[in-house]
């Protein structure tokens, strides 16, 4: 995905220039000093397991990974903490509400549409009625030796670590 260019400043809407700045090639303000960063976009994820240790998944019904598996996730909103925003997405996606038991891990992936996203992995205990939600078209658990094909690698490992360290 190639870099895109913004023509003003947020802020004040002076015409912005590329300068170097910490090493890199940066869109800067003349004028207030603002300064263009690209930082990767904070996302959480669920890892739940049933009784048997069976783990919990939502057929993705929006890109990317529409027509996948994933872990219950999505992106952190700016109120939220990294925690809140999993709860809110575990039960956005699959009607359960839940509680964290430990952080699994913290990973890094590309994406075509965003870059890079950081997703904060979290073992939870969940309960309700489940339910496919806003953004899953299906939810249930599947053994965990027999698991579909999921939309995104830092899901793989959180299930991986997740099982290493007996989260979840």
């Amino acid at each position: 995905m190639s870099e895109i260019s913004f023509r003003s400043c947020p802020l004040c809407r002076t015409a912005l220039e590329k300068r170097a700045i910490e090493g890199l090639e940066r869109q800067v303000c003349p004028a207030c000093g603002w300064i263009r960063y690209q930082n990767p976009i904070p996302c959480s994820a669920a890892l739940v397991r049933d009784s048997q240790g069976g783990i919990l998944l939502v057929k993705r019904g929006v890109e990317p990974g529409k027509g996948l598996w994933g872990l219950p996730s999505g992106f952190i909103e700016l109120e939220e903490t990294p925690e809140s925003a999993c709860l809110r997405e575990l039960e956005e996606e699959t009607g359960l509400m839940g509680d964290i038991e430990s952080l699994i891990g913290v990973y890094t992936q590309e994406s075509a549409r965003y870059k890079r996203v950081i997703i904060i992995g979290y073992a939870v205990k969940a309960w309700g009625t489940l339910r496919p939600g806003s953004d899953s078209v299906e939810a249930c658990f599947f053994p965990r030796d027999g698991l579909p094909r999921l939309a995104f690698e830092s899901h793989v490992r959180i299930i991986r670590d997740g099982r290493k360290g007996g989260g979840g």
